[in-house]
């Protein structure tokens, strides 16, 4: 987490580790927070505020995009139930019944 950086002295000091964009993000909307569009290409500089999201998704992330006359915020909730079944049945196909 501490990186040492050398003074001109000889002494260490610790200063902190830069963060990765992905890592602002991720901080950013583990605190539950929505991000717009905008705020993630002016505050955070990414080119592509979608291919961030698509990148944070496939890491596990479940990020929904929200469309208003403001324009677009993406938010971080818990996946549904219909949901968690389509990853199923996409992974291990459709499955059978239990039958007694």
């Amino acid at each position: 987490m501490f990186n040492f950086l050398k003074t001109l002295k000889g002494e260490k000091v610790m200063a902190k580790a830069k963060l990765t964009k992905t890592a602002k993000l991720r901080n950013l909307f583990a605190k539950g927070a929505d991000v717009s569009w905008k705020q993630m290409r002016n505050t955070y500089d990414l080119k592509s505020p979608a291919a961030m999201v698509g990148k944070l998704r496939n890491e596990g992330m479940m990020i929904y995009e929200n469309r208003s006359s403001k324009g677009v915020s993406y938010r971080v909730g818990t996946p549904s139930k219909a949901i968690i079944a389509a990853g199923i049945t996409a992974v291990f196909g459709k499955q059978v019944g239990y039958s007694a």
